[in-house]
């Protein structure tokens, strides 16, 4: 029979499949298995429809067979078969695998809807194999065909013989190259591999002939080979499972199968979604981090199924970067697929699954913080600064999601607080959060700004992560209430004004400090909040001292400083030392300035302009 040519455009198809389509060539094997499952969808649903039709499942099943001398792999199937005129439409034609047009003929609802819509998946097949032989036996008819091409070249429709209904896909698998090895499709362990991969769980049994020993039986030191069938694929996934079918070791096996993490899981999420947009999910949050989570090399996603197989291994679309450590699958039947299966349309499904997602794991999270306290506060430090970051790098937008999964260590507790708990604490009439920074909760707690706010009966919270400041800065405020800093220039407290005499007493010598430290502070004052402490240093702007230190740590910094306050405690007995030196002798007064700055900076953990200078001045003190 002569052969016929594709359609230019279909001919120009299968150019683009076999050269940009598929990024993995791999992919073929899901796409021929996809297309069989559909076939024996049409012949489940004309049982459905057809009383004369009976569906046996145990009738139904997908056969991957392999032919290492002559490079042949085939996949069959026991589906509905295609008549010469549908070998013809169907696969000569472009984008038409046939379920589509099914589909639309007889109007499947929903839940029966068909993935191989989009007829090209075929042709990926040319991508390993050097010619494509299809032989088709249609159910009601007593004629086969064999479709034949080798590829963009045109194809052959002829008679064939095929004792039963069904299809054959039969590829001549290409000889390897030096950067391509091809001989990976005819191997059994690999295509096992391949099956349990991206089509684990296809709804009907998956058959191959596999290789294995056993004992002889008149030697059993000795070992023989044979062959037996082996149904590769799990054909129902733990998502379809009803959940009172399912106990914690079921998935807690599954975690460890899909090679989720060394750990078991911190909490599992079983959730079936229906709506507008319908899915399946089984999500896990982990209890430890893996090793590269805080670095650029971590790849975050979920596996993302529709109908069974797998469309991608991480989809990054469905996780928020704040909730990028849940590990898991979803399964959709309601996605917009484009041609290759490969890569997801950006649509409003896959926001709305997104969202639905987000919200289910704020909700376990929340739960967890609520019934297992200790068990939260295990998983917040492994992954609550990603929950800051999740503020911090979004500008604040997810504080509404974020905020009340939050913790910070508190100088009322010996644990961990969230913000909630710190407002149920909060004194009458207190009209901010206040919050200290610092590298550890010992050094921050030493602070002199600290003692002063303790005294007063105010609880602090401390931060330690080197981003908590920063998300913080974003949130603004909590319950109406604004954060603020106990380095602050205003603590929002009442003046005692029987000390403001005091305080302007010797406003001069302060001035005259100022001059000697210029370019280091914007202003030296007498302190309302020392107490036991003779100096510290207090924040003007809105770029703290910790920020400071934190951003001149960074690569290629730009010297971002924050404006400073020197305050003296004019009740500490340094003070009189300093005043007397003000008043009868300059270089001393000139000397102690710069070592109760030096004294301040080193309190706040930051770096003096010359250590050596500073501990000659120690010494000349001592003498």
């Amino acid at each position: 029979m002569a052969k016929k040519g594709f359609q230019a455009e279909t001919k120009r198809l299968l150019e683009i499949v076999i050269n940009s389509i598929y990024s993995n060539k791999e992919i073929f094997l899901r796409e021929l298995i996809s297309n069989a499952s559909d076939a024996i969808d049409k012949m489940y649903y004309k049982s459905l429809t057809d009383d004369s039709v009976s569906f046996n499942k145990d009738d139904y099943f997908i056969k991957i067979t392999v032919d290492k001398e002559s490079r042949l792999l085939k996949i069959s199937d026991t589906g509905i078969g295609m008549t010469k005129e549908e070998l013809e439409t169907n696969i000569g034609t472009i984008a038409r695998s046939g379920s589509l047009d099914f589909k639309q003929a007889i109007e499947i609802e929903d839940g029966y809807d068909i993935i191989g819509q989009f007829g090209i998946g075929l042709y990926s097949a040319f991508m390993v194999a050097d010619k494509l032989t299809i032989i088709s036996k249609a159910f009601g008819s007593d004629e086969a065909y064999k479709w034949e091409s080798t590829g963009a070249d045109g194809y052959t429709i002829t008679p064939a013989e095929k004792d039963t209904v069904g299809t054959d896909v039969i590829l001549t698998i290409r000889e390897s190259m030096e950067d391509e090895d091809y001989d990976q499709y005819l191997d059994e362990h690999r295509l096992k591999w391949l099956v349990k991969n991206y089509s684990d769980f296809i709804r009907y049994p998956i058959k191959m002939d596999l290789l294995k020993s056993k004992p002889k039986e008149e030697n059993e030191e000795e070992l023989e080979e044979y062959v037996e069938e082996e149904i590769v694929n799990s054909m129902v996934p733990i998502w379809e499972r009803n959940k009172n079918e399912l106990t914690e070791e079921d998935y807690l096996n599954f975690y460890r199968e899909r090679r989720y993490g060394f750990d078991d899981p911190l909490s599992y999420m079983h959730i079936k979604a229906e709506g507008t947009v319908s899915f399946k999910a089984v999500l896990f949050i982990p209890e430890k981090p893996p090793f590269d989570f805080y670095t650029k090399d971590f790849e975050k996603g979920l596996e993302l199924y529709s109908n069974g197989v797998l469309i991608m291994k991480k989809c990054a679309d469905l996780l928020p970067d704040y909730f990028s450590f849940v590990k898991g699958v979803v399964d959709s039947e309601d996605l917009s697929l484009n041609i290759s299966r490969e890569m997801l349309q950006h649509d409003r499904q896959l926001n709305v699954i997104a969202k639905n997602i987000k919200n289910r794991v704020k909700k376990e999270l929340q739960e967890i913080m609520k019934d297992q306290r200790e068990k939260y506060e295990e998983f917040f430090q492994s992954f609550g600064r990603q929950l800051k970051f999740g503020i911090y790098s979004d500008f604040g937008q997810n504080k509404e999601t974020l905020q009340d999964l939050l913790l910070f260590y508190s100088s009322k507790e010996e644990k961990m607080v969230s913000l909630d708990e710190y407002c149920s604490r909060m004194l009458e009439k207190q009209e901010y959060i206040y919050y200290a920074t610092g590298d550890s909760v010992s050094r921050i707690d030493k602070l002199p700004q600290v003692e002063f706010m303790k005294d007063k009966g105010y609880e602090i919270l401390y931060l330690t992560e080197d981003v908590d400041e920063f998300a913080i800065k974003m949130m603004g405020t909590y319950q109406d209430k604004e954060f603020k800093s106990v380095s602050s220039k205003d603590l929002g407290l009442e003046k005692d004004e029987s000390s403001q005499e005091d305080l302007q007493e010797n406003a001069e010598m302060f001035r005259k400090m100022q001059e000697l430290l210029s370019d280091k502070v914007q202003t030296v004052r007498a302190s309302e909040r020392l107490k036991d402490h003779p100096v510290c240093l207090v924040n003007e702007g809105e770029i703290s001292i910790e920020m400071e230190k934190i951003l001149s740590s960074m690569p290629n910094n730009q010297n971002i400083e924050a404006e400073k306050a020197l305050e003296i405690n004019i009740n500490h007995n340094v003070f009189q030392s300093l005043k007397d030196a003000y008043q009868q002798d300059e270089d001393k007064f000139k000397l102690y300035t710069d070592l109760l700055y030096n004294q301040a900076c080193l309190i706040e953990g930051l770096p003096i302009d010359d250590p050596v200078e500073y501990t000659n001045k120690i010494c000349k003190i001592m003498k």
